[in-house]
C-alpha cells in the first residue's frame, strides 16, 4: 500500500510527523525558487481560462465559508477531506500517524463548516482518482530511488 504510511515512500520515515520533521529539517526550496509566487501558474491560468469562459467571476467560490473562517482553516478541511478519501478515511489517517482526537476534531469542524461529514461530502468540482494517486506516488518512488542509485 502506498501513501504516507508506505515503507521506503520517504526514506526511513514513517507516519505523518516523521515526514513533517524529515521536511523541516532536511528539505530547503529556498534555492530552487519558482519564478512567481503562483509557482507555474497553473492554477492561475485554469482560474482564468474559466473565469474567462462563465464570464465575469466577482468572488471566489468558497467566500461564503472564508467569511466565516479563516482561509487557511478552509484550506486544511479541504486538503483533510482529500486525504480522508485518499488513504482510506479514519483507519488510513491513523496508518499516517494522526491522533484519534486530531481526527474526531477535524470532523467535528469539517461538518461544522460544510454541513456533512467528509466521508459523505462530495466536493464540488473536485474528482478523486484512488488508482492514479497510489499509481503516481509508486512512479515517484521509483524516479527517486534511481536518481539516488
Amino acid at each position: 500500500m502506498l501513501g504516507f504510511d508506505a515503507p521506503g515512500l520517504c526514506g526511513a520515515c514513517r507516519g505523518l510527523s516523521a515526514v513533517v520533521a524529515k521536511v523541516r529539517l532536511v528539505v530547503d526550496f529556498r534555492s530552487d525558487r519558482m519564478e512567481s509566487p503562483e509557482g507555474r501558474g497553473i492554477a492561475r491560468r485554469a482560474w482564468d481560462a474559466y473565469a474567462g469562459a462563465v464570464g465575469k467571476v466577482t468572488t471566489p467560490a468558497l467566500k461564503p465559508l472564508v467569511h466565516m473562517y479563516a482561509a487557511g482553516s478552509i484550506v486544511d478541511l479541504v486538503g483533510f477531506w482529500a486525504v480522508w478519501h485518499l488513504e482510506g478515511g479514519f483507519e488510513g489517517l491513523q496508518r499516517m500517524g494522526m491522533s484519534r482526537a486530531s481526527i474526531y476534531r477535524r470532523i467535528k469542524l469539517f461538518r461544522i463548516a460544510f454541513g456533512a461529514h467528509p466521508d459523505e461530502f462530495e466536493m464540488p468540482g473536485i474528482t478523486l482518482d484512488l488508482v492514479a494517486f497510489r499509481e503516481g506516488w509508486a512512479a515517484k518512488k521509483q524516479a527517486a530511488a534511481k536518481s539516488q542509485s
